[in-house]
């Protein structure tokens, strides 16, 4: 059965480390039969939630904010599988990634029964450095109800753009995508 998949990619480098690890999973997939969407999330305007409380209100069921985050929100809430990807700096998520699962609080309640992926890219070569990132992602999944963690991808030890392309990690992100 095809599934429709929806990339997060939080890199601020097009083209950096965690990116190309979203390029390879989104080859496997679509080889496989699978849609895909890839969103960068550096070119989107997304703005730090307020907590103002609007999406709290009995009678509302979005942000008081317009900016992009609505749109990426309707990409989650309709695909089956969401990857996030994130480069890792001070051993957590990028600004990024942090900002847009702070703006999920609008319509969190919807994004039910996704397979969740996660990608971290980082220059420390210890693997074990990286599960702070997947913990964090962790974090949100435990939010939404029936989420489900499908795989991470631990891309440690590369640090200049485009060094992962010299590592195995390129074809474990691609098999991972086939086999969704």
């Amino acid at each position: 059965m095809s599934k429709k998949v929806l990339i997060l990619s939080s890199s601020p480098r097009k083209g950096g480390n965690s990116d190309i690890l979203c390029d390879e999973f989104a080859k496997g997939a679509i080889a496989s039969g699978h849609s895909v969407e890839k969103v960068f999330l550096r070119d989107k305007k997304i703005n730090y939630c307020t907590g103002c409380g609007l999406c709290n209100s009995n009678n509302y069921s979005g942000c008081s904010q317009k900016d992009d985050m609505e749109e990426i929100l309707n990409k989650m809430i309709g695909s089956d599988v969401i990857v996030m990807a994130t480069p890792v700096y001070f051993y957590t998520l990028s600004a990024q990634m942090k900002t847009l699962i702070d703006r999920c609080c609008a319509r969190y309640t919807k994004i039910i029964n996704k397979e969740f992926y996660f990608i971290a890219t980082a220059a420390d070569g210890n693997k074990q450095a990286l599960e702070r990132t997947f913990e964090c992602f962790r974090g949100f999944l435990d939010c939404l109800s029936g989420a489900v963690e499908k795989g991470t991808i631990c891309g440690a030890g590369v640090w200049e753009k485009g060094e992962i392309l010299s590592t195995n990690i390129v074809n474990e992100a691609c098999e991972m995508g086939k086999n969704l």
